[in-house]
């Protein structure tokens, strides 16, 4: 004789006002903590928008808050002469052909190269790896020197493609780095399925490779192209004119040039932020890819 039996369900607590509360308390002087520690990282910022959008006799005798008290002071003059600027806008075409130039170049690189580490057996691999690893411990500010005078040999000293490349040579060890350990996490299964139905190595990574890794290829795009752009050192070794190049030599001509060099500063910066901010949601994937299995 079966006897049914129905399993006994508790009804779920539910937390009381009280305690909804004393959570809230808790959690208050942490958030508030938060609030202030982000307002403060944002201060220069906004500091250096409204220095950019004053006249410049007014940062000269006073500071940027005196907006607060004066808004009508507010005034986008400067970015107007800033884009009939012939200096500027060359400075920015080209940091822009540096920057994409060189992270189209070390992501299709490094994506091709990561593959080959990371499914494709050939002799030698795992120590050419490990030499590509140590590649990550060379400072780039050794290398100027050396390739500053072959770049001159080769006749491409002062272009933008000696900066290309250079910054391609030090970005590869890195990206090769985490686009390999990235595609070893796909599941083999995937790719034997491919080789077994015929397909070629070549289908594999451009049907399967690379679907599957755009997390940590748009990742490792987001940082390639913020390294180039933010770049100072390398550009004024090999006299190329990029943005930062030219704001620096606006500081060097002038003593108080705020009103060029503000606004300048200002678009240097807010051009990555749109990048990023653009391909956030892949750029956050990439971080957290394999972290949960």
């Amino acid at each position: 004789m079966a006897v049914a039996s129905e399993a006994v369900r508790l009804p779920a607590q539910r937390d009381t006002v009280a305690a909804r509360i004393l959570r809230a308390v808790a959690k208050t002087p942490l958030q508030i903590l938060l609030v202030v520690i982000g307002l403060l990282w944002l201060v220069p910022t906004v500091g250096l928008f409204i220095t950019s959008i004053l006249p410049g006799t007014e940062t000269a005798t006073a500071g940027w808050w005196k907006i607060f008290a004066h808004p009508s002071l507010a005034t986008f003059s400067n970015y107007s002469a800033l884009f009939h600027n012939s200096g500027l806008t060359g400075a920015l075409k080209t940091t822009a052909y540096v920057a994409v130039g060189n992270t189209v170049l070390v992501v299709i690189v490094a994506a091709l190269a990561g593959y080959a580490f990371a499914w494709l057996d050939f002799p030698g691999r795992d120590w050419i790896f490990i030499c590509v690893i140590g590649l990550l411990v060379v400072p780039l500010q050794m290398a100027l020197i050396p390739l500053f005078k072959l770049y001159d040999t080769a006749g491409i000293g002062g272009t933008a493609l000696s900066v290309i490349l250079f910054h391609a040579a030090f970005g590869l060890p890195f990206a090769v780095f985490l686009l390999r350990n990235f595609f070893i996490g796909i599941p083999k299964d995937i790719l034997e399925s491919a080789r077994i139905d015929g397909a070629s190595e070549i289908w594999i990574f451009l049907r399967l490779i690379l679907p599957l890794g755009l997390p940590a290829i748009a990742s490792l795009a987001i940082f390639q192209f913020l390294w180039t752009w933010n770049d100072l050192i390398v550009s004024l070794t090999f006299s190329v004119n990029t943005i930062n190049v030219w704001i620096f030599s606006q500081l060097r001509q002038f003593t108080q040039g705020t009103a060029i060099i503000a606004p300048a500063t200002f678009l240097s910066l807010i051009i990555p932020l749109i990048v990023f901010f653009a391909f956030q949601r892949y750029f956050v994937q990439g971080l957290l890819a394999g972290s949960v299995k």
